[in-house]
Parts: C-alpha cells; sequence; structure tokens
C-alpha cells in the first residue's frame, strides 16, 4: 500500500471511516467520535472482488474522490454535500500495529493509505480529542488510478447491479442499507444523497421482484386450478397402497419408541 499526505504528529492513532467502518468497527478502540472532513465526495465507484461480490461478478462499495476531481466529471448525481461524515476511532496504542495490520487485510482490494484533517462533530467532550479543532486521521481511499475504480455510472444500473451482488461478506444491497441507516443517525446533517437515492431504487428493486414472485405464485395457483392433475383409478390405488404402508411403518415406528 501507499502513502499518501504527512502523517500526523502524535503518538495516537486516529482512523477515519466513510463506508463499512461506521458500523462495522475496527477492533481495540476507545475513541468513537462522529464528525466529517471536507475535500472530498463519496460515491459507490469502487469494485469489491473481496467482500461484497467475487472477481468474476465484483459488487460496489464506496470510495472518497477528490472534489476538484470529481468536479470535471459527468456524474448523474451531479451535487454532493460538502461535508463528507464518517467517525473517527482511536485505536489504543499498544494495538496500533495489530490493527494496521488488521486494516491492511481488509481494505487491501485497491484501497491506499491517506491522511486527511477530521472536523469533530459539535458537542463532543474536548477531554475525548486530541486537540481543540481539526486534527488529522488515516483513511483508506481508492483512488482513481487504482484497478478495481470503476468511476461514474448510470444510478438505476448501479442500484440493479448493487441489488444482485453478494460476497463472503455479505449481500451487496446490505452493505448500501446499513450505510444509509448509519449514516443518518451520525448527525441531523449526516446524509449522503447519492447513498440515499441509491437505497430507494434497491427497495424500489426489492418491491418490484417481490410483486413479480407473487404473481409467479399467483398465476401457478390459477394453472394448477384450470388444469388440476388427472390420477388413473391404478395411480390413485397405488397411492392408497403407498400411504397405508407409510403410516403403517411410521406407526410400528412409534410403538417400538415407545416399548424400548
Amino acid at each position: 500500500m501507499s502513502l499518501q499526505g504527512p502523517a500526523p504528529k502524535t503518538d495516537e492513532f486516529w482512523l477515519f471511516g466513510y463506508g463499512s467502518l461506521i458500523w462495522k468497527p475496527p477492533p481495540h478502540f476507545d475513541r468513537r467520535i462522529p464528525g466529517w472532513v471536507t475535500g472530498y465526495v463519496r460515491r459507490f465507484w469502487q469494485a469489491s472482488q473481496d467482500h461484497r461480490g467475487t472477481p468474476e461478478a465484483p459488487g460496489r462499495v464506496v470510495t472518497l474522490i477528490e472534489r476538484s476531481y470529481w468536479e470535471k466529471l459527468a456524474d448523474h448525481h451531479d451535487s454532493a454535500p460538502d461535508k463528507v461524515w464518517g467517525v473517527a476511532y482511536r485505536i489504543i496504542p499498544e494495538y496500533v500495529a495489530k490493527v494496521k495490520e488488521y486494516l491492511d487485510i481488509r481494505e487491501i482490494n485497491g484501497y491506499t493509505i491517506h491522511y486527511t484533517p477530521f472536523h469533530p462533530a459539535t458537542g463532543i467532550d474536548p477531554a475525548l480529542l486530541p486537540q481543540h479543532g481539526p486534527f488529522l486521521t488515516l483513511v483508506y481511499i481508492g483512488t482513481p488510478d487504482n484497478e478495481q475504480f470503476v468511476g461514474p455510472q448510470d444510478p438505476q444500473k448501479l442500484a440493479e447491479h448493487i441489488y444482485r451482488s453478494e460476497g463472503p461478506s455479505g449481500l451487496n444491497r446490505d452493505y448500501l442499507l446499513e450505510l444509509e441507516k448509519a449514516l443518518n443517525v451520525l448527525s441531523p446533517e449526516s446524509g449522503d444523497e447519492h447513498v440515499t437515492d441509491l437505497a430507494n431504487r434497491v427497495r424500489a428493486i426489492a418491491a418490484r421482484e417481490r410483486k413479480r414472485e407473487t404473481g409467479i405464485q399467483t398465476d401457478n395457483a390459477i394453472l394448477s386450478s384450470q388444469f388440476p392433475v388427472v390420477v388413473s383409478p391404478e395411480q390413485a390405488q397405488q397411492r392408497h397402497h403407498h400411504d397405508f404402508r407409510r403410516g403403517s411403518s411410521i406407526d410400528e415406528q412409534e410403538e417400538t419408541e415407545k416399548t424400548s
């Protein structure tokens, strides 16, 4: 993994999570601070071959795009909040090396290490913070030059892709819906239009699929009533004999169990 930007001049190790790290935190942390970073846009533009998809059928997960780069692209979601909300975690000092190793494995699929200023949400106890005001946090970003970066996509096609993708960590749509829920509880202003729009589309797809499956079941029931299976007298006698024998065998087994 490459290292981008200057490392913080402090002994404390803080990690910024803007995706699954919000609701699935790293091990060995002792502080969890909601807040935001600026200068970035969050997008589902990173392929996932190891968590929410497979190498043959990659899913989609979020990455951060530098706003100056994003503004040059033709994105169907043409607006984005100035603040990218997420969570900063302070890792217990004696576990920093272990957690870094864990994160390198978890985020290995195209992500690189960067450092960015993190702004704590208002109302946080100052005693929990390393300093007054913003402080540097480590963040994993899938930059546009990594092999898993897919770039702008049609929102409906992206939602369909997310709905149907699955990997070792579970359904891709669960990742999207969990992210939406996790963001909405951080702050009244922490929602993300890109995430919410995709989540609404995925819910509409799920409703459509349920309706389609219900329709198929209804059609099958109607066909069964209109075209019942015709059984010959010989088949009926064979079924009756088979059911009688099966019932007798079960009765005999039950009686044996009772007397044993």
